[in-house]
């Protein structure tokens, strides 16, 4: 986050255009970094020094640190301790940009330093910024009394960083009362506790859009109700997360079905951390309250007509799928007929799925376990007194360990776990089935 931020900074002082940013950024993660640009920027060689190595590496069929060592520059010790640094952001950053311009060393430190002093940090935060470690790095840009908002922020980051993009920074968190939005998804989880997690976007800048087509792995191209069932199950995925570390606290929670808004305002009080996605602007809106309001007039999202549904041809299972996620049925669909499984019928709730079942009476079932109207634990209860001999799945988010063990006692034959594993699905099934 580090070369996001200070080469953000880079483009205001006119040092880089943006077309040489996105290009540092591209490049930064394959770039190796050279021995001698880390010892220049830890101050134990000089450039001078660097180059005479470097030009005795013409002659010598030999690595730099070996001749720096002949040459009683540097002893093994530092050399090791340089070959630890290659990995880092921050150095790989330095080089391109070095090689990129005119710059030099003494200007770099004055820019750092002068960056330094505009973002707000002490000279060991701005160590800590250089590390690019995100479970530091937090705790300096998220100030909070309440519980669970730095660990939210924490697992929302994380998730950026594992299903959308490496390509982004945040921006130091604040409270607010009030925001108004063009885009918005969010899941409560309630219990012991009263949490909210949304993700929203005040203009339309993209980034909403960005993380439905990241996480979904489907190219969209305006947001509608798929690209708001994705971000949806982006934030489930990481209130699962949360409700599992509560969980193991001792703390009741559970979670309810998320929702998602357009053009409208959450109102309570919330924290806003934002985020620049790849220079697109994303808030990230955490509540640790029950006065938090994320809306009046929730979308209707992932309806589904069974009738519609056509049974998919082929010799195998007969399958029906109960998710109010249209984006995890299809998902769950392509696999499952990938494997020459053939899906029946599918639903978007509890309700829907008990009616679905009676009427197709498929060889096995999967039931999510949050779903509107009627959850999966209440709808498998109904499917096992009409059919004792129901095989069920039960798809879970983490955190959803209780319901889990409930819906297993009571006749469930396995479970599958969000986001989707294609080899745990299929070999479950096939468990299930034989």
């Amino acid at each position: 986050m580090f070369c996001q931020l200070f080469g953000n900074y880079l483009q205001e002082q006119e040092v880089i255009n943006e077309f040489d940013y996105r290009q540092l950024i591209q490049e930064q993660m394959s770039v190796r970094v050279k021995l001698g640009t880390i010892a220049v920027m830890d101050g134990i060689l000089t450039e001078e020094q660097v180059e005479k190595i470097n030009q005795l590496q013409k002659t010598q069929d030999r690595r730099f640190g070996d001749i720096a060592v002949d040459e009683g520059l540097l002893t093994d010790e530092q050399v090791g301790a340089l070959l630890k640094k290659q990995g880092n952001a921050y150095m790989q950053f330095v080089q391109l940009l070095m090689d990129m311009t005119d710059i030099t060393k003494e200007k770099l430190e004055e820019y750092l330093e002068d960056f330094r002093k505009k973002i707000g940090f002490t000279p060991d935060e701005m160590e800590i910024l250089k590390k690019d470690d995100l479970d530091e790095l937090l705790p300096m840009f998220v100030y909070s009394s309440k519980p669970y908002v730095l660990d939210i922020a924490g697992l929302l980051t994380r998730n950026i960083t594992r299903f959308v993009s490496r390509d982004f920074y945040i921006e130091k968190a604040r409270k607010a009362t009030e925001l108004s939005y063009t885009h918005l998804a969010c899941q409560e989880l309630a219990g012991d506790h009263s949490v909210f997690i949304a993700v929203a976007e005040k203009e339309e800048q993209g980034a909403f859009l960005q993380v439905a087509s990241a996480f979904s792995k489907q190219e969209m191209d305006e947001v509608y109700d798929d690209a708001y069932d994705s971000v949806c199950e982006f934030i489930n995925v990481t209130s699962g997360l949360l409700a599992t570390a509560l969980s193991g606290k001792s703390v009741d929670i559970d979670m309810k079905p998320p929702l998602a808004f357009a053009e409208q305002a959450a109102k309570g009080d919330f924290y806003i951390l934002p985020v620049i996605l790849e220079g697109r602007r994303l808030e990230l809106l955490i509540a640790v309250n029950s006065s938090f309001v994320p809306g009046t007039d929730a979308l209707t999202l992932g309806a589904v007509a069974e009738q519609e549904a056509n049974e998919s041809e082929g010799d195998g299972a007969r399958v029906l799928i109960v998710d109010d996620s249209k984006m995890s049925r299809q998902m769950l669909r392509n696999i499952l007929e990938k494997d020459g499984y053939r899906v029946v019928m599918e639903a978007s709730n509890g309700l829907e799925g008990l009616q679905a079942y009676m009427k197709c009476k498929p060889d096995l079932v999967t039931l999510d376990i949050t779903m509107p109207e009627m959850d999966g634990l209440e709808a498998l209860e109904k499917i096992l007194s009409y059919d004792a001999k129901a095989n069920a799945i039960m798809i879970t988010a983490a955190g959803q360990q209780d319901k889990l063990m409930r819906a297993l006692r009571a006749g469930a034959k396995y479970f599958i776990s969000k986001p989707f594993n294609e080899e745990e699905i299929l070999a479950n099934i096939r468990k299930v089935l034989a």
